[in-house]
């Protein structure tokens, strides 16, 4: 009977060298750090997405106070310009509601003693204007946010219409 020496070349085929269990080890971090850096990204743009929704639902909102306003007027509205201020006076019958957008941030104020309260903020260009129609005069509201990351190249831009109640037929 011969004997036989024991077979190297079988043993190393049965289990893990030690190099292959560090290729693994890097395969696994390498998997793990991409898929952190993805959800990261995308909880990123997540919360960006939700700030900028609800920037556009406190525009909305606003934007239908302001048509609301324009509606219930009891008198012709007029708006001034100042430098950089815009202001728009709506006359009520409980007083006079006014809208000014100074430095980026739209205010509102309910009575002429009353003060002004911030209704929304990041407004990049705001323009408030009667357009005259074939018998009312409407009033148009144009409205601009700011984005968050100046790389968008998409900005939100609004636009309300509001016919006051007690208008004059254009001249």
């Amino acid at each position: 009977m011969k004997l036989r020496a024991p077979n190297s070349v079988g043993r190393a085929a049965s289990g893990i060298l030690l190099f292959e269990c560090v290729v693994y080890l890097g395969l696994l971090f390498l998997v793990l750090g991409l898929s952190y850096k993805v959800f990261y990204r995308g909880w990123e743009q997540s919360l960006g997405l939700r700030r900028n929704a609800e920037q556009i639902a406190r525009a909305l909102t606003t934007g239908e106070r302001w048509r609301e306003d324009v509606r219930t007027a009891s008198g012709p509205l007029r708006a001034e310009t100042a430098g950089d201020e815009q202001i728009l006076h709506i006359p009520h019958r409980s007083g006079e509601v006014a809208y000014r957008l100074e430095h980026g941030t739209l205010w509102r104020r309910a009575s002429e003693q009353a003060t002004w309260a911030e209704v929304l903020d990041r407004v990049k260009s705001s323009r408030m204007q009667p357009e005259p129609r074939q018998h009312v005069t409407a009033w148009r509201w144009e409205l601009e946010l700011k984005t968050r990351e100046p790389k968008r190249r998409l900005q939100p831009l609004l636009t309300f219409e509001a016919v006051p109640a007690t208008t004059p037929l254009p001249q």
